[in-house]
């Protein structure tokens, strides 16, 4: 009985779009959703919910695979900027105990300079500039 029921939806799904990551993301929003609307009952929230829950399901049962698959990559590149901003931020952040940066006063080149050496004469690797920086 299963088994005819699993078939008979496999043959459905035939030709749709299926889930992707960003079909994933919308799933982890509703249910952050859901969970807000439970606590707070706010009616702009349910219908977000079903707002959303609405065009997962239209995104699933697709059949404009190429549009799918657009809106897909363009999720991935958004993720991938986010991402990368906080991985970068996070980077930056654990040499700032360890390092200075700078930037040149003439090319506006960014300069890692190491704390505690005092006053030194810093040489812009780009355009050769000196000039004089407390690290």
């Amino acid at each position: 009985m299963f088994n005819e029921l699993r078939f008979k939806f496999a043959r459905f799904m035939q030709g749709r779009y299926g889930m992707d990551q960003f079909s994933r993301f919308l799933s982890m929003v509703l249910l952050v959703l859901v969970a807000a609307n439970f606590f707070l009952r706010v009616r702009t929230i349910g219908l977000l919910c079903w707002a959303v829950l609405f065009y997962m399901y239209f995104r699933i049962f697709s059949r404009n695979i190429p549009k799918r698959y657009s809106e897909n990559r363009k999720f991935l590149a958004l993720q991938s900027r986010v991402t990368g901003f906080f991985r970068n931020f996070r980077r930056s952040a654990s040499q700032a105990r360890d390092y200075h940066i700078y930037k040149c006063p003439q090319c506006a080149q960014k300069i890692r300079i190491p704390r505690g050496k005092g006053k030194i004469i810093v040489r812009c690797p780009k355009c050769g500039h000196e000039f004089q920086k407390r690290s």
